[in-house]
């Protein structure tokens, strides 16, 4: 890992959500963490810094990751399917979880990390520039440098391009309100469904997450969850049940559930991949609570992230890998019975 710079050489943006203490001290608000951070030094985020007693954020318009995707690897399946999405990323992220998948730019702060200068102009102009009409804001946590994400959102939505939030949702209510009104559709990440797994694996707890999800469906904003199934943590049946039901009685019976396989990363080397069966069983029990539409994800599994009628079965959507057909044709109604199906459907 590179050894920190004491100037980074990138410009400062202060950082808002936070309470300056007497005696230099400042209280970063952006996270339940709620980090005391002293002078010259860093929240658990890594990128909110104490510089003069006042709070700076050390990634605004420092991107580490660029490039175009497919919308489906978002995971988003009812958000405009088929687009293509301008991926961003700078680094840093308030979790600290041992299977992540982005560890050496989300473990990391943004001056050991190597990046690029953007202004939010700049990702609204390369958005229109690479034919994307969606901008995601992705790969570490965006919303610990969430003063960026607002401004590339605002930019972006002058510029005619949505937005798309890929998150752990571990934040406080009143940074997130800030960003709500620019935002489209948003991933979110609920690793489990207990409060002690939040604790040993992601350092985090559970009910900033799920007031984060109420947050987000009250604002009308597109949403979609990811679970990531991992082998003796989160896979019992009862917490899988218990987090189905829960989803199904707030609110979000018609929102997409991605569970997803887990693969051995950083420092969880020593837990097989999840079994296929357990997905399956998963699966079968999220339909049973009520939920409409589930996938299974990171997996060869024919039909397993096809979009289908819940009420007669019709196949809408047939997927193979990130490819969709038909792409942008699917009105949002089952032609074979006429059910209605949530999502935001065609080409923006």
């Amino acid at each position: 890992m590179k050894t920190r710079t004491d100037e980074p050489p990138f410009p400062q943006h202060e950082a808002g959500y936070c309470e300056c203490l007497p005696g230099g001290e400042v209280v970063c608000r952006l996270c339940p963490h709620e980090c005391h951070v002293a002078e010259g030094k860093h929240g658990r985020c890594r990128s909110r810094v104490n510089r003069g007693g006042r709070l700076w954020t050390e990634a605004y318009g420092r991107v580490c990751a660029l490039q175009v995707d497919p919308v489906e690897k978002k995971p988003l399946l009812h958000f405009h399917p088929g687009s293509r999405c301008l991926s961003v990323a700078a680094a840093g992220c308030n979790l600290s979880c041992l299977n992540c998948q982005n560890a050496s730019i989300s473990q990391a702060s943004p001056s050991e990390v190597p990046g690029r200068e953007l202004s939010p102009g700049d990702v609204a102009r390369l958005a229109v520039q690479t034919g994307s009409p969606l901008v995601a804001y992705t790969y570490t946590e965006p919303l610990t440098y969430l003063e960026y994400v607002c401004d590339c959102a605002r930019a972006c939505r002058e510029a005619g391009v949505k937005n798309v939030l890929v998150t752990a949702g571990y934040v406080n209510p009143r940074p997130l309100a800030d960003l709500l009104p620019h935002l489209d559709a948003a991933n979110v990440d609920l690793k489990s469904f207990s409060d002690e797994v939040y604790r040993a694996v992601s350092h985090a707890r559970l009910s900033p997450v799920l007031a984060t999800l109420e947050q987000l469906r009250d604002a009308g904003v597109w949403v979609e969850v990811t679970n990531l199934v991992i082998p003796g943590l989160n896979d019992s049946e009862p917490m899988i049940r218990a987090m189905c039901t829960w989803l199904a009685g707030h609110g979000f019976a018609d929102s997409p559930l991605h569970f997803s396989r887990f693969f051995p990363h950083h420092r969880m080397q020593d837990v097989p991949p999840t079994p296929v069966g357990t997905l399956l069983r998963a699966r079968a029990t999220a339909r049973g609570c009520g939920l409409r539409h589930v996938y299974i994800g990171n997996v060869d599994l024919p039909g397993a992230e096809d979009t289908c009628c819940p009420s007669c079965g019709t196949v809408l959507l047939r997927r193979s890998g990130y490819h969709v057909e038909p792409q942008c044709h699917f009105s949002g109604r089952c032609p074979a019975c006429g059910e209605l199906i949530a999502g935001v459907w065609g080409l923006p």
